[in-house]
């Protein structure tokens, strides 16, 4: 890390009682979110309804509650100022530029730029998809916050792209109720251990608070929330080791990115008997859905 990260921030992250009352912040924080968002949802509700993989209506109002959550307690438990100025970004950044994708997104026309193959096409035929300007702000949202870990050029740039690589890959995941929340627990979980613990300690804690309604599908994450908690939980993976764990933590991110252009996510967990079990653990079981009527961002993010 360079030297202005070693300056000594706040102590809440750096013990485990600390991290809980983080946890616990992060939970209720998403929670009392939710709730305000409910009661008073911008623009009207809905604004914020979609058709999940059931073809039943869904809320959205999950992303901008995690997202808030998430940037708010991630930068209360950065163990540095540097840190905490690039979490709230990671959060907050990532979060509005998913939310812009959300909303300008919904359209016909967007739906039908899928991954990020639909998106160059989308480019070559002249007009510019939220996609692209998604993935070129948090691109950019990841630049600013990889500064708070690296000022050497080349691994700032390595650094952005674990940032939003991590936001993709756990939007890639909102495909069915829970999924996206449970990779961001199974992420987070390990990274709450070392000095920068902390940073992941109010996602989780958010990340579990939402869990129940996403799985009840009463909510989802949309690209808000998914992106939010995906760029804050690669902020900090990207210090969990030096130059040459970023570098190969972005060729994973890389390789899984690309691959799902090509191999639906979804089929392969329904093929692989651990993932499955993971994958349905608490969700509601019912009968299945009618082919050809997908979840909000299935139709967003192409066959993951």
């Amino acid at each position: 890390m360079s030297a202005p990260d070693r300056r000594r921030g706040p102590v809440l992250g750096r013990t485990v009682l600390g991290r809980t009352v983080l946890a616990v912040a992060g939970a209720a924080t998403a929670r009392a979110l939710l709730a305000a968002l409910r009661a008073e949802p911008p623009g009207g509700r809905s604004v914020w309804e979609r058709t999940n993989h059931r073809g039943e209506p869904v809320s959205l109002l999950a992303g901008p509650a995690v997202a808030g959550a998430a940037a708010l307690t991630a930068a209360a438990g950065a163990p540095t100022p540097a840190l905490c100025a690039a979490a709230l970004t990671a959060g907050a950044g990532a979060g509005v530029v998913g939310g812009y994708d959300d909303l300008a997104g919904s359209g016909p026309q967007q739906r039908t730029d899928k991954g990020f193959r639909g998106h160059l096409l989308a480019l070559r035929s002249g007009r510019v998809s939220s996609g692209v300007v998604k993935v070129v702000g948090i691109g950019a949202v990841g630049l600013v916050s990889a500064r708070a870990v690296t000022r050497r050029p080349a691994d700032t740039v390595v650094t952005a792209g674990v940032i939003a690589g991590t936001a993709n890959l756990v939007n890639l995941l909102d495909l069915r109720p829970g999924r996206a929340l449970k990779a961001g627990l199974l992420l987070g979980g390990p990274l709450l251990s070392g000095p920068a613990g902390g940073l992941a300690a109010g996602p989780v804690g958010a990340a579990v608070a939402l869990l129940p309604d996403d799985l009840g599908e009463r909510v989802m994450l949309g690209d808000t929330g998914a992106n939010a908690l995906g760029a804050v939980l690669g902020l900090r993976l990207a210090l969990a080791g030096g130059p040459k764990w970023r570098c190969g933590v972005l060729g994973v991110l890389v390789a899984l990115t690309a691959a799902s252009e090509k191999v639906s996510f979804t089929r392969v967990i329904e093929a692989t008997p651990a993932l499955r079990a993971v994958d349905e653990l608490g969700r509601r079981r019912r009968p299945p859905t009618a082919p050809g009527r997908p979840r909000a961002g299935e139709a967003a993010n192409g066959p993951a």
